[in-house]
């Protein structure tokens, strides 16, 4: 029997005939929707199409493909993409054909769709340069692929948009059997511009971390290629041109808000270093910005892959998935606005399905941190905080700015004395388990529960929040 596994997001008009057209070929046993954060009803239409559907750990294609694979139950998987049209209708046998019969490990989908602009420009290039035994598959970065169970089990999944490619390189260097099919021709909706330079910059590091792996690559042919990746998010102008013109903002603070625990602390101490920043941790004779750049200078060494893996694991407050959906669904465009450093925001942001998040970007070299620090632009403003140079109530100020938003369309949520300015100037502001007497006396609300009981304040506000 075949697993079909359909990541999805906000796909609601066509989800529901993906998943009846994969329930027509009798072979299939099992069709997995992974939802990542829909806010339009995607996961219940595809309930009512006989799909099963669970939720996305982490907000991205590569992570909810790995989801669907180990929730799968059969060895043999296909996937595709939820809002792809035009399927051909024995497109399901095709792909899974030659690994049923023993000729294939490992399949992508040929298609007549021509082939898209980060495929012509990005990846083909890369590929003829770094690995030409597999640049002759026309839809390196195409979502219609058929797999054993077993042997995705053993790749390492990016979690973002190089999921794809890096799946068919890691299936090439294993010395996996590879085929390449026709499925005839595909409609798929095309993405917008910003998108695609994001998508082509993962696709840019996927394909050269893999060329270091391999041995084909010397990583210091490339200087700082660990950067590359996240600069762009710390940058104020890609920020904007993110989150677009929304009609109203939510700006979540991250440790002791959405995190439970502080993010600095629980690295430090699995990295040994909690003794070698207690010095500057809450240190009031210190300004914050230098603050940042001594704790990111104690921080030089560890790699990467850890201060990605701690932000990860660290426990969610309560109710922080459904609070950030929530107001999602209601209408507001939701950040995480922090002290701390990108690598971690950007993982939380993905953990709660939030749409960005403000930080201050760690640099690192060869995959660990050197020790320097860029600050947000977004939190220094010219006509912002008059108390600090560097404040999140700056990142809102840019926001306005930009959006043609008011204060009173803000919400604000936090917990520490950091968080107090933001409080004070945000339209509705909510002290979550305030840390001092000062958190609480800049708010509108004080929610000592869950954090869902930010969606409950604003209920008691005029309904703002949808009963």
């Amino acid at each position: 029997m075949i697993s079909v596994i359909i990541p999805a997001l906000n796909e609601s008009e066509t989800i529901g005939a993906a998943v009846e057209f994969a329930w027509r070929d009798p072979k299939v046993g099992e069709v997995i929707v992974v939802d990542d954060g829909s806010v339009d009803g995607t996961p219940e239409v595809a309930k009512r199409a006989g799909a099963r559907v669970i939720t996305s750990t982490l907000l991205g294609k590569g992570a909810s493909m790995e989801d669907g694979l180990w929730d799968a139950h059969h060895e043999v998987l296909l996937y595709f993409d939820g809002d792809m049209s035009g399927l051909h209708p024995d497109l399901v046998s095709r792909m899974t054909r030659p690994i049923l019969e023993g000729a294939a490990d490992f399949v992508k989908a040929r298609f007549s769709r021509r082939a898209g602009r980060v495929t012509t420009l990005t990846a083909k290039p890369l590929l003829k340069m770094f690995f030409p035994e597999v640049a002759h598959f026309e839809q390196p970065l195409g979502g219609v692929v058929a797999a054993r169970r077993s042997l995705l089990r053993t790749f390492r999944f990016e979690t973002d948009y190089g999921v794809d490619v890096g799946l068919l390189l890691e299936a090439a260097a294993t010395g996996a059997s590879l085929a390449e099919v026709d499925i005839g021709h595909v409609e798929h909706h095309g993405r917008p511009l910003e998108a695609l330079g994001e998508m082509a910059a993962q696709v840019v590091r996927t394909v050269v971390d893999r060329a270091a792996r391999y041995g084909r690559l010397r990583v210091s042919q490339i200087r700082d290629i660990d950067g590359l990746a996240e600069i762009p998010h710390g940058i104020l102008a890609g920020l904007l041109q993110k989150v677009g013109r929304p009609k109203r903002l939510a700006l979540f603070d991250m440790d002791g808000t959405l995190l439970k625990g502080r993010y600095v602390t629980t690295l430090a101490r699995r990295t040994n270093r909690h003794a070698a920043l207690a010095a500057y941790l809450d240190n009031p004779q210190q300004a914050p910005p230098d603050r940042t750049r001594r704790i990111a200078g104690v921080l030089a060494g560890v790699p990467r892959t850890v201060f990605e893996d701690t932000a990860r694991t660290m426990p969610l407050m309560p109710g922080a998935v459904e609070t950030v959906v929530g107001l999602r669904k209601a209408g507001y465009c939701v950040g995480v606005v922090t002290d701390g450093f990108q690598v971690a925001a950007d993982m939380v942001r993905r953990r709660v399905f939030a749409d960005f998040a403000i930080a201050h970007v760690l640099k690192f070299y060869h995959g660990k941190a050197s020790g320097e620090v860029v600050l947000s632009p977004a939190m220094a403003h010219p006509r912002g905080c008059a108390l600090h140079a560097c404040c999140k109530v700056n990142a809102m100020h840019h926001l306005l700015d930009k959006t043609d938003l008011q204060p009173a369309d803000v919400l604000a949520v936090g917990d520490g004395d950091n968080d107090v300015c933001l409080l004070r100037r945000a339209g509705t502001s909510v002290a979550f388990r305030p840390k001092t007497a000062a958190v609480q006396a800049a708010a509108n609300f004080v929610v000592t529960g869950p954090l869902t009981g930010v969606l409950s304040a604003l209920q008691d506000r005029a309904g703002s929040i949808p009963a």
